[in-house]
């Protein structure tokens, strides 16, 4: 039997991408899940397939939701608690990317990518965390990004924003460690989701050099690979060879990394 059995998960940007594929591995393993998102219409799809995967007894809710809205978050919590039953897994997984070159991004993007990326994990933490500290148990799953550990060429808005989600994961882990509440930070790489789509259209080229011919990986691969790590509590989740490789060699000889950066860069044109 799986150890998310009977659990009670709160999923946001459950609509798609890696949220719903977490959502459904979830509920297949007999879960209780509840989904966030803000577009009703998708919202609503993502309902009725995971309802549809769901056993007998099993609740399956959906919520729209605004996590960049605060006071809109606050309200909701208690009543995400009161229905789901409590929550077990919070997934702060909601979250927007726009690549560009640094000065031709609006101003407005950094401010959203802040608000949605980072801002938005840190309300549903502060309105979700209480009853799990309170009952001495739960885990808390971050989705940031490989550009939330190491710089990618176009994404200064995407990565800053990640990078402050990174920091801000690391440093609750250590409170809440002592509290009985586990807390993992998932670094996936390029994945086929409906975002990683919209991105392309956006794209430098210098960017795109330096993804090269590097497949995106399945959103359930993701998914699969994060919720071993939340059932380890694993500190940080690097879904697939590749990504794992680049942030080792991060890790390890960041001057390498970045000698290669410049030589894809120089190549495309940057």
């Amino acid at each position: 039997m799986s150890v998310f059995h009977g659990k009670r998960a709160f999923i946001t940007g459950g609509s798609s991408g890696i949220g719903l594929a977490l959502a459904r591995q979830l509920v297949q393993q007999g879960a209780h899940v509840a989904i966030a998102a803000r577009g009703e219409e998708a919202l609503e799809a993502a309902r009725m397939e995971l309802t549809g995967l769901a056993g007998e007894g099993q609740r399956v809710l959906a919520y729209v939701l605004d996590i960049a809205d605060r006071e809109a978050v606050t309200q909701l919590a208690p009543r995400v608690v009161d229905e789901l039953g409590g929550v077990d897994l919070l997934v702060n997984n909601a979250g927007i990317a726009r690549p560009g070159h640094f000065l031709e991004l609006p101003d407005s993007l950094f401010e959203d990518m802040v608000a949605v990326n980072y801002l938005g994990a840190v309300w549903v933490c502060r309105a979700f965390l209480p009853s799990m500290i309170e009952r001495g148990s739960g885990h808390v799953l971050n989705v940031s990004s490989i550009a939330g550990v190491m710089g990618v060429f176009g994404y200064t808005a995407y990565a800053g924003s990640k990078f402050a989600l990174t920091g801000f994961t690391e440093c609750l882990r250590q409170e809440l460690e002592p509290k009985g509440v586990g807390v993992t930070l998932l670094c996936p790489p390029d994945t086929d989701t409906p975002q990683l789509a919209g991105e392309e259209a956006f794209k430098p080229a210098e960017t795109r050099a330096l993804a090269g011919a590097v497949t995106a990986l399945s959103a359930d691969a993701v998914a699969s690979a994060a919720l071993k790590g939340v059932a380890a509590n694993t500190v940080q989740v690097v879904p697939g060879l590749d990504g794992w490789l680049t942030t080792k060699a991060w890790q390890l000889a960041p001057w390498l990394v970045r000698r290669v950066i410049r030589s894809k860069v120089a190549k495309a044109g940057g």
